[in-house]
């Protein structure tokens, strides 16, 4: 089957991307062909497949004349509407720990991104700040270990400096990644008290560790999350996937636009949404700035810094 889409958007370069980028997300995504022309998109393959990317350059369209910028982060989180488009639910959530306490998604991508989360054993999860990617990856893995469905959790980041190196931070070695894990025990306390948590981290049913410490383990049974995944190379990246044992789920959260690796390295998170695109069992899903739900400022901060970002791409 072949389309063509005529475009209601002059801003050409914004929508495809640099390098027609965008475009290539979404064919790799779709399993389509698509061809870029001066006022249209031409796309073609199988009928379901083509029907879906057409959703999705509708969606482009109208978030590019929305917002006036259209990123990774974005075209993942069109992307994964079309494939699953639900409304929240007031009464969908998962229990922690905490007295009386229920984590809630607050907005459909929130609630795409939980869903996919229990029903999938792998998820992939891309989006700015405060959209809540590592804070419902966390309240997700202590509701399995609350409801017994595993029997460990592991937390692991990436240690890579975003403009301070390891080696002049003060302290032993714990001291120096324990910066960089912070984000996750604070997740852990609001869900758990102090107590219980840290008697779980002692008989290691909870463990939050460098990246790097999970090379030539084998988990069964168990929640695996890796944070911060957008820092990991490609390599670091399938050591990490090559983890997960019988019974097991992985969650792996990051946000694309915001790379400290060395100039020339591939994220690892890239390369494996791009490498696994289309692979039964695994959930790609991706959160806007729509979806932030941290102090109102947040929001227009982050699209503050992407015009900024735009804007200096175009000189």
């Amino acid at each position: 089957m072949e389309i063509t889409v005529q475009l209601l958007s002059s801003k050409r370069l914004e929508l495809f991307g640099p390098a027609d980028e965008h475009l290539r997300m979404v064919r790799a995504r779709c399993g389509v062909h698509i061809a870029a022309r001066d006022d249209s998109v031409v796309i073609s393959g199988q009928e379901q497949a083509v029907r879906k990317a057409e959703q999705v350059v509708g969606l482009m369209e109208k978030h590019l004349t929305r917002f006036g910028r259209l990123n990774a982060n974005d075209i993942i989180g069109l992307m994964s509407k079309v494939e699953l488009d639900v409304e929240p639910d007031e009464v969908f959530g998962v229990s922690v720990y905490s007295p009386k306490k229920v984590i809630k998604p607050f907005t459909r991508g929130q609630r795409r991104y939980m869903e996919a989360m229990l029903n999938y054993d792998l998820t992939f999860c891309t989006g700015p700040a405060g959209t809540g990617k590592t804070y419902l990856a966390v309240a997700a893995a202590v509701s399995m270990l609350k409801e017994k469905q595993i029997r460990k959790i592991v937390l692991a980041r990436p240690a890579v400096e975003a403009g301070e190196k390891l080696g002049f931070l003060p302290g032993d070695m714990q001291a120096k990644v324990n910066p960089y894990l912070r984000p996750l025990f604070d997740s852990l306390e609001d869900m758990m008290e102090f107590s219980q948590m840290r008697k779980l981290m002692e008989i290691d049913i909870i463990e939050v560790i460098p990246l790097a410490f999970m090379r030539g383990r084998t988990l069964n049974e168990a929640c695996i999350i890796c944070d911060e995944a957008q820092n990991t190379s490609p390599t670091q990246m399938l050591m990490f996937l090559t983890r997960m044992g019988r019974g097991s789920k992985m969650i792996i959260t990051g946000d694309i636009t915001q790379i400290d690796l060395e100039r020339g390295v591939k994220s690892g998170m890239l390369d494996a949404m791009e490498t696994l695109a289309g692979t039964e069992g695994i959930s790609l899903i991706g959160l806007d700035d729509t979806d932030i739900v941290r102090h109102n400022l947040v929001q227009n901060i982050v699209q503050a810094y992407e015009a900024k970002k735009k804007k200096h791409t175009r000189q």
